[in-house]
């Protein structure tokens, strides 16, 4: 009996597919080509299958899972979701059905979605260009321009939720601090106004009194004239004199009125120029170190309280570094302070680079910086402060024509479950003072 082979059992398998009106699948090929070949049947283990209906069931519930970041403005893209969720969730959908339906369904998901991603980037021009404007109207108002620079800063792209919960804390403090300056400011009118109309009654008044007292005494001039003995001269002067003492004393009123008048505008300036410190001060304080543009130490207290928060609802892992320039003392000596100021500002750019959008970093103290790390654990903290280090050292800066290479020291901390964000800063201190007595230039977990 002749051997049948190989490629005539392939060439008969493709026939019976054909006969059978099978789908050309691999498991319906090797089906048929054993039972021509005689081969026996093995099943595949239970755990190498797959359930197409659960498979479909699992792409629906992605696609439903996808639908709110598309959007419901298109009805139509929206009645093709829906038919086609009650498609895969159909018991004995046919898998070449759903298939087809997937392919169409996909072209109006990629369009949906690039709607959505320019809609985003629209509004985040729009939203820019609202903080642009309000800060080059505000130029006058330095407190105020530097609050909206920080707003732009902070809504630069990427964009996650944890920008845009600062963008929005940000934004309601600007309001706030608006709201209270405009009231202040319209007090200010207000008593402005009040005195100034004061200011001109009183003037009218005393105009009123120097032209009834001028007309008077003009009388009494043509009276004399006329009089012909001392007799009749005597109460034209008493009137005189009378009228003399009244304008008097109205004009002493009206003096101290308008001084009084007077006082209270240079108070009411006084008062004006105070606020505007205080806003000026408050904006200097905010959370921003000047010299670094890291949050400062208040600003990393509330962002360590929002993280923390967060931490505890989501039930994910933080961690905190805290970092120490390895001999700064020795570089501002050697090359002074300006260098020193100059160090700052560059670890804190290159950090900013090996940082990821939803991490943050501030400056805890001289030379000492504070990174938090959202969503991550210990080690992946220690291998993030491990990355930074060997970016420092391939960067330096000038210091006029001396290139200075900078490494620091730096201890992460994981927050521990009852432990708050100062007790974990206080861990990652501990660890980092282990790292400098070590050598410095490492990272050490608490």
């Amino acid at each position: 009996m002749n051997e049948i082979k190989p490629f005539e059992i392939a060439r008969e398998t493709l026939k019976q597919l054909t006969t059978r009106k099978l789908l050309p699948t691999p498991l319906n090929y090797q089906a048929i080509y054993n039972e021509i070949a005689g081969i026996a049947q093995v099943q595949p283990f239970p755990a190498d299958t797959a359930d197409p209906a659960d498979i479909l069931a699992q792409i629906g519930r992605l696609i439903e899972y996808a639908q709110p970041a598309l959007g419901t403005d298109d009805e139509h893209f929206a009645e093709q979701t829906r038919g086609l969720l009650e498609t895969l969730d159909k018991p004995g959908t046919d898998v070449t059905t759903a298939k087809l339906m997937m392919v169409n369904y996909s072209h109006k998901l990629s369009l949906a979605a690039q709607d959505q991603a320019e809609i985003k980037t629209s509004l985040l021009k729009l939203l820019h260009l609202v903080f642009e404007n309000i800060g080059n109207l505000s130029l006058d108002e330095q407190w105020l321009k530097g609050q909206m620079d920080a707003l732009m800063e902070a809504s630069r792209p990427p964009i996650t939720l944890r920008r845009l919960d600062e963008v929005e804390r940000r934004l309601k403090e600007v309001v706030a601090k608006q709201r209270d300056a405009k009231e202040r400011a319209l007090e200010a009118q207000n008593e402005t106004r009040l005195m100034q109309a004061t200011f001109i009654e009183r003037l009218s008044e005393m105009s009123h009194s120097t032209g009834d007292f001028h007309e008077r005494l003009a009388e009494n001039a043509h009276q004399i004239e006329q009089a012909r003995t001392i007799t009749e001269i005597a109460p034209v002067l008493k009137e005189v004199i009378g009228a003399t003492r009244n304008m008097a004393e109205q004009s002493k009123v009206a003096g101290d009125e308008l001084s009084s008048l007077r006082a209270r505008a240079n108070e009411t300036e006084k008062e004006l120029t105070e606020l505007h410190k205080e806003l000026d001060r408050v904006s200097s304080q905010a959370r921003h170190d000047p010299l670094t543009g890291a949050l400062n130490r208040k600003g990393m207290n509330e962002a360590v309280d929002r993280e923390v928060s967060i931490m505890r609802r989501k039930e994910t892992p933080l961690s905190v570094a805290l970092l120490d320039i390895d001999n700064f003392k020795k570089l501002n000596d050697t090359l002074g302070h300006a260098t020193g100021d100059v160090a700052l500002a560059h670890l804190t750019a290159v950090a900013r680079e090996c940082m990821r959008p939803q991490d943050t970093l501030a400056r805890y103290g001289g030379e000492e910086f504070v990174i938090l790390l959202p969503d991550t654990p210990l080690i992946k903290g220690v291998e993030a402060m491990t990355r930074l280090q060997r970016e420092m050292t391939t960067r330096f800066f000038l210091a006029g024509t001396e290139k200075v290479l900078i490494t620091f020291s730096a201890g992460v901390a994981e927050l521990g479950a009852g432990e708050n964000g100062a007790d974990a800063i206080k861990r990652a201190d501990q660890a980092m003072y282990l790292a400098k007595r070590a050598g410095k230039n490492r990272v050490m977990a608490a």
